[in-house]
């Protein structure tokens, strides 16, 4: 994935991916078969689907749990990387009478408070009754102002969004940045999309307000009028965001404005004061995503009457904290969120849900437990040699590009060399000692943590950038690209089979991580990172010829996926996944490249049947190994920006020369694309 460089400040908690400690047997039992031939289905061709001639046998054997909306080799790796975890908070929670303030009693505490629902169901609502009791006292949208800001500083999100990050084109320099915000459903997309799934989500959460509204205590009369109120104030400020396929141009999205010139266009809303409230001081200039959503945020807060204002601020307050309050709350939540918007029948068992909120709070101090335990000096000396070699591999690539001009080549070459590269876990854990967590009240400790975070980003303004900081934590199963740091970044947590095993053979580890270092280097060239130079900010550094045949390239990629229906009538989304897309791309072809310098890429042995060459595109497809719910698969082609794990792992194979001799595909295969209709970008 390519993490946006800035990071807006919202309400409670980020979700944790979490990853395994899995490797094959040697000791207690039989070795993994690292291509298990008891996992596919040899019936379907490899050229007419080969994600499911890789996977087909495992998928009808493995059906989705009641508690996930998606199934698959990221989900495995997840759950047992989960119970790992919980072994780690179990062990800290039972610690007796541990120092106060120490990285046990924190995690321990923090934990223990999340399981004890005893006292959550008792405590009820009234954990928000100081901040319910403030919003009931605004008298006008001066108070109203002073509210939103004083939750930020909270680290409760309302309204917008607000962070710390460095400028993209000076990236030398920490700015305050703000964006859009202010929604209960994911995006713009939800609200004025036309299709039967999204008309019925949007119904149902016009009923999951009033629903909220009456276990806060409303009638359900009024709950209904408050309902249509703060919908109708919600469908404004949707009106007045950007698509997500619109915010993917990070030209579009950086507008600097100095505070007098956001005061003009935001009448009533003085942009000096703004930034006092929000604890920010000697700060002249901002950057805003979106402009037009602040002039309709200052316009609302005039138009709109205080008092629906004031019903608007309490049920996004509530359904944001719903997760951690009683139950009633926490599964009126669930049922819109999870059954309804994604399908899932079951609620997640609560340990899992605790581990993720512990986890995505506090999350270097989780992290220091996990590598302690878990992770291997040896694995990150043998990630840091892969990289090495595709890094190679990427620059070998480039220089025998046809259609790059000899000077944009030097400077993609100097960009790539420029990577930094992170493995593991970070080398400076966050201080998190001004955090004080209780033993003795789950939601105090949520908020708490809001705050500290709310501070800790805010302490970065007028101190030179940190290169060395993290955006995941260790135990996370993914990975990224930071543009504006230009470093690509593997957690710990990803650095296990079926991507990455130090006892598999190459091609297994370059099928596997191998293509999710090209993916996170082509990050670095895609269509919104090769907009980001060497240095990590956001400047043109190439010629005009060379940008037009880079955009006619990655427009046959958009194509590509544009004409592929994925559920009833609707079609992936290649302008959204253009990025992911030319990254799985430029991952699968970079790591090929860089394994056929490997010697068992040199030779022809087979393994358990298989040649080499199979045995790389057969790891390629296990990883995307995967069953989606189709409310999910519906969601997901609104919002997420990558493809579903079927196309990506065949449509960039139809695009790859060496997949059609390893498989011996014909034109008559269903997969088959002609040499003229390939895409080849990097």
């Amino acid at each position: 994935m390519q993490l946006k460089n800035t990071i807006l400040a919202g309400a409670a908690v980020v979700a944790m991916a979490a990853c395994q400690q899995a490797g094959p047997k040697h000791e207690d039992g039989p070795a993994r078969k690292f291509i298990d031939p008891a996992n596919m289905d040899t019936t379907i061709h490899p050229g007419d689907n080969f994600f499911m001639y890789a996977n087909g046998a495992w998928l009808k054997n493995n059906p989705i749990p009641k508690d996930q909306t998606r199934w698959g080799s990221f989900n495995l790796l997840i759950e047992n990387n989960l119970s790992a975890v919980h072994t780690i908070l179990d062990s800290a929670a039972g610690i007796k009478n541990a120092p106060a303030g120490s990285l046990a009693q924190k995690v321990g505490d923090f934990y223990r408070t999340g399981m004890d629902t005893a006292a959550i169901d008792k405590a009820g609502i009234t954990p928000l009754n100081e901040v319910m009791a403030r919003i009931d006292n605004i008298k006008d949208a001066g108070g109203l102002l002073a509210e939103v800001t004083l939750e930020h500083t909270q680290g409760i999100g309302q309204v917008f969004g607000f962070g710390i990050s460095p400028d993209d084109k000076n990236v030398t320099k920490q700015i305050c940045q703000f964006g859009t915000g202010g929604l209960g459903m994911p995006g713009r997309e939800y609200y004025f999309d036309k299709d039967e799934r999204t008309t019925k989500v949007r119904d149902a959460y016009q009923v999951y307000i009033a629903k909220m509204l009456m276990l806060m205590g409303e009638d359900s009369m009024t709950a209904v009028k408050d309902e249509h109120d703060i919908y109708k104030l919600e469908l404004a400020l949707a009106g007045a965001s950007l698509t997500r396929v619109e915010m993917r141009d990070p030209n579009k999205l950086y507008n600097k404005f100095n505070l007098d010139g956001m005061s003009k266009l935001t009448p009533g809303i003085e942009w000096k004061g703004l930034l006092t409230s929000l604890k920010v001081t000697g700060q002249d200039s901002v950057l805003v995503s979106v402009p037009k959503f602040f002039t309709e945020v200052a316009k609302q807060m005039k138009a709109t009457p205080v008092d629906v204002w004031k019903k608007y601020l309490k049920f996004h307050m509530t359904n944001d904290m719903s997760p951690y309050l009683s139950s009633n709350f926490d599964k009126a939540h669930f049922d819109f969120y999870g059954r309804v918007m994604h399908g899932q029948e079951e609620q997640t068992a609560r340990w899992k849900r605790i581990l993720h909120t512990v986890d995505g709070n506090i999350g270097e101090l989780v992290g220091q437990l996990y590598v302690d335990k878990y992770f291997k000096p040896e694995a990150k000396k043998r990630m840091m040699e892969l990289v090495g070699n595709l890094q190679q591999a990427y620059a070998d690539r480039i220089q025998h590009l046809d259609w790059m001009s000899e000077d944009t080549k030097k400077k993609a070459l100097t960009k790539l060399n420029a990577f930094m590269k992170k493995i593991g876990y970070t080398d400076k854990w966050k201080d998190y000692s001004a955090l004080t967590i209780v033993g003795n009240d789950f939601v105090k400790n949520v908020l708490a943590a809001s705050a500290w975070e709310y501070n800790f980003e805010l302490s970065k303004l007028g101190r030179p950038v940190d290169r060395t900081e993290w955006g995941m934590t260790p135990p996370t199963v993914n990975a990224y690209y930071n543009p504006g740091f230009n470093e690509i970044v593997f957690p710990a947590g990803i650095l296990q089979f079926p991507f990455f095993d130090e006892k598999a053979d190459d091609a297994v580890n370059y099928g596997g991580i191998g293509a999710v270092i090209g993916h996170e280097m082509t990050h670095g060239f895609d269509d919104q990172g090769r907009l980001y130079n060497a240095e990590g900010n956001l400047a043109n550094w190439w010629t005009s010829e060379d940008s037009a045949h880079f955009m006619n390239k990655a427009e046959i990629v958009v194509t590509q996926f544009n004409k592929i229906i994925v559920i009833d009538t609707c079609h992936a989304n290649g302008s959204l996944t253009e990025g992911e897309n030319l990254a799985d791309l430029g991952g699968v072809n970079i790591a090929y490249e860089a394994f056929k310098k490997t010697e068992q890429g040199k030779g022809d042995k087979k393994i358990d049947g298989f040649t080499p060459d199979q045995r790389f595109f057969l790891s390629w497809a296990q990883v995307w190994r995967a069953s989606t719910r189709p409310e999910e698969l519906a969601a997901r082609l609104k919002t997420d920006p990558h493809s579903p794990s079927e196309l990506r792992c065949n449509v960039p194979l139809s695009n790859v020369e060496a997949w059609y001799k390893a498989f011996n595909i014909k034109p008559t295969d269903k997969m088959f694309r002609p040499e003229n209709e390939r895409a080849r970008v990097w």
